[in-house]
């Protein structure tokens, strides 16, 4: 089945074209570069993997029970439209909501796709290349990965966010070959370290488990060479420059936040916008969310040297500057650890299988003799 059958509102147009700004830079200097560099480039290189083999699509899914999540979780409980759905409209919501949220992911993914290779094309430095042309491969494994689940084990998607659209629209725009780096590396892969690690942590289902933390295993190292890249490039600009980076990611945060909490879902249930909003607005889970949301952009914000007086008075209004002394290296090797120890049970498991196997042909075999 097409993909634009399974769209709960179809996108107005099949291509989204963004026009490309700004230079492509070639480098003739082919040295060793930085060191740090060079060790995630060769990480990048030797943790590739593959989605079909790696994750258990046998694992079954149900499409109104996808994640397992509390329902309380959902903005409409507890309200009165709630109370007034029947068992199969509710199985209908977690689908609509799962499918909406992994939609996003899905369509961030894309970005995040085209933004590496933006920055491969764009940025001035060999290692920095190498490196984002293995980022590029991630990405793509990721939006195959969040495609093959949204088509086979939910089977809805939705179009992507209008202001998610924009960040990445912005990001790809502007003609500095640093932005896509503060956009998508800081901001949008920010945001959706969170959100991937919210559901990571709640679902009791296995499958999306598993594609939630592979795909966060990546996004460690991708957090980690944009923190390197930029830092080192952020302390040679002037002020003005920095202020005007700041500003960028003042208005990206303000924007995550107000805009990326899933109205649509409810719209899509004929609750009128203005209603969809206040609901969602009150709910408890969506402030956890936001909450959570910038656990990861914060800290890196700070850490590659964007710390000015307005984006720090912005972090006080948003509920989040104490953030800024999280221990970002903590929660990336914590990510990483969460997709080794899967692996882990996943091969004790296919141990114990192999040996079940063995020993159950040993005792056929003997069984078969004795009868001869």
């Amino acid at each position: 089945m097409s993909t634009h059958d399974l769209y709960t509102t179809p996108p107005p147009e099949p291509l989204w074209e963004v026009p490309a700004t700004g230079a492509a830079r070639f480098s003739w200097d082919y040295d060793d570069g930085r060191a740090r560099l060079l060790a995630l480039y060769r990480k990048g290189k030797d943790k590739q993997w593959d989605g079909d083999k790696r994750i258990d699509w046998s694992l079954e899914v149900d499409p109104t029970d996808p994640l397992g999540t509390p329902d309380e979780a959902l903005p409409l409980h507890g309200t009165a439209h709630w109370a007034k759905m029947t068992e199969k409209d509710r199985g209908e919501l977690r689908k609509h909501y799962t499918s909406w949220q992994f939609s996003q992911f899905l369509h961030g993914e894309q970005g995040a796709m085209v933004c590496a290779a933006r920055i491969v094309e764009s940025v001035p430095d060999l290692d920095a290349k190498f490196y984002s042309a293995t980022q590029t491969m991630d990405e793509a494994r990721h939006a195959e990965i969040y495609g093959r689940f949204l088509h086979e084990k939910i089977g809805m998607l939705y179009p992507v966010n209008g202001s998610l659209q924009g960040l990445l629209g912005d990001t790809l725009r502007d003609s500095r070959w640093d932005m896509p780096y503060l956009g998508m590396q800081v901001l949008i892969e920010g945001l959706a370290l969170a959100a991937f690690g919210m559901i990571r942590d709640t679902t009791t289902k296995p499958l999306p488990k598993q594609v939630l933390a592979y795909i966060m295993q990546d996004e460690a190292r991708h957090v980690a060479f944009g923190r390197m890249a930029l830092r080192d490039y952020y302390q040679q600009l002037s002020d003005g420059e920095r202020r005007e980076r700041e500003e960028f990611v003042i208005e990206g945060c303000y924007l995550m936040r107000d805009r990326l909490s899933g109205v649509e879902v409810l719209e899509n249930f004929g609750i009128p916008p203005q209603e969809a909003a206040e609901l969602t607005e009150h709910s408890e889970y969506l402030q956890l969310f936001r909450r959570l949301l910038f656990s990861r952009i914060v800290p890196c914000v700070k850490d590659i040297g964007l710390w000015g007086e307005r984006l720090q008075r912005a972090y006080v209004d948003l509920g989040v500057l104490e953030l800024g002394d999280s221990n970002l290296d903590l929660l990336m090797s914590q990510d990483e650890e969460v997709a080794e120890e899967l692996d882990r049970q996943r091969f004790a498991a296919e141990e114990q299988a192999r040996v079940a196997e063995v020993a159950d042909a040993i005792e056929a075999g003997r069984t078969g003799s004795e009868a001869a």
